[in-house]
């Protein structure tokens, strides 16, 4: 009988291994003064970090000549030595006004690699003077669908923070997609894909759906869809490898 529990458990944990989920987190919150001597005006910037602490990427980062005092973010950029990486990122300069705030994360570090399953945190600062301001972090599960909406804090109110899955990527699928490239990305219309022994490719939309199928041609005319985020499922002689595709 404990054998058995045994194999069951191990069972569990390989399928957990071996596979890890796409989809999108969605973040909205509210932002309010720290009562420095420039309010209404302020920067601020919303970053992912892994469980251990580490830089992921950045989802919106609002800061120009003052970006220097966003001191937790600089911290978490400047760990990979790619101070205020903002790759994908909603930009702009100093706000100069509060209002609701909203961005997303599609699952992939600075590098556009698929991370893993697991425990994140949906990192917050905001300052609106020459100095440290109010900073926060969340906690959230990438993998099956969950949500939260944290208490109010200095800065920050009516948080929302969403994760939903789309499907499912075999661990071997993200070892090989640095094999494949998709060029240009983000494209109005019309994506190429380039490389070794491509037999079939797939673009689904973040429901999972498979809106477009062709077999041993490198070109995806997007022209009849609407612009979004997509994902690309392409099959090759190593696996299967899957990229995502931002149509604007």
């Amino acid at each position: 009988m404990a054998k058995n529990i045994l194999m069951a458990f191990f069972v569990i944990w390989s399928i957990h291994l071996s596979a890890q989920t796409t989809g999108k987190l969605d973040v909205t919150v509210t932002t309010s003064s720290t009562g420095g001597n420039y309010a209404p005006r302020h920067i601020l910037a919303i970053w992912i970090e892994d469980d251990s602490g580490n830089f992921v990427k950045t989802l919106l980062a609002y800061a120009d000549r003052r970006i220097t005092h966003l001191n937790e973010w600089e911290k978490s950029t400047d760990q990979k030595d790619i101070k205020y990486n903002r790759t994908d990122a909603i930009t702009g300069a100093t706000k100069s006004s509060h209002d609701t705030r909203t961005c997303s994360w599609d699952g992939t570090d600075y590098n556009k690699v698929l991370v893993t399953d697991g425990k994140y945190f949906v990192c917050m600062e905001l300052t609106d003077k020459n100095a440290s301001g109010n900073y926060s972090k969340y906690e959230f599960e990438k993998g099956d669908n969950n949500s939260l909406t944290p208490l109010n804090v200095p800065s920050f109110s009516s948080i929302s923070i969403s994760w939903m899955k789309s499907g499912t990527v075999d661990v071997n699928e993200i070892e090989i997609m640095e094999n494949v490239r998709v060029f240009p990305n983000p494209a109005n219309n019309v994506f190429f894909i380039r490389g070794e022994n491509i037999s079939e490719i797939e673009v689904l939309n973040l429901s999972g759906k498979v809106i477009f199928k062709n077999s041993g041609i490198s070109k995806i005319d997007m022209s009849k869809y609407k612009n979004g985020i997509y994902l690309a499922r392409i099959k090759t002689n190593s696996g299967i490898i899957v990229k995502k595709l931002v149509k604007e």
